[in-house]
């Protein structure tokens, strides 16, 4: 079930990150360079929907579909490794023109650039766990 769930969820996602065009390196990069408003209002009602969702999941004492948990969350004060992490993605965006949500729609859509892509994704994920392992060990 849960794996149906995944994917059902998976699927919605990508086809609206297709169907609104962040996809698109044309369409994220005009955002980010702020030519264009639509990327950032599109997060902005992204994030103004959870928002609001999740406060009212929490005030009604929902559970999750899946788990049956509680609809909860902490809060933590801003760390550096947050900051270090959302300046590295931030970096990595602007560079790709991509972001790894739309990495995975690409594919889909048969793009062939979304290899190199993932390639360099996949690469990132290594380094911080070889990294996070000598850390830790």
């Amino acid at each position: 079930m849960k794996r149906l769930a995944a994917f059902v969820v998976g699927a919605v996602f990508g086809l609206t990150l297709s169907w609104s065009g962040m996809t698109n390196p044309d369409v994220l990069r005009d955002g980010l360079l702020f030519r264009d408003a639509y990327l950032m209002l599109f997060f902005a009602s992204a994030l103004g929907t959870a928002f609001v969702g999740l406060r009212v999941l929490k005030l009604l004492q929902a559970r999750a579909l899946l788990t049956g948990e509680p609809v909860a969350w902490s809060t933590v004060r801003p760390e550096k490794r947050h900051v270090v992490g959302s300046v590295l993605f931030g970096v990595g965006w602007a560079v790709a023109d991509v972001c790894p949500g739309p990495i995975a729609a690409q594919l889909g859509q048969g793009i062939p650039w979304a290899l190199a892509t993932l390639a360099g994704l996949v690469l990132g994920f290594a380094l911080f766990s070889r990294r996070s392992a000598a850390v830790a060990g």
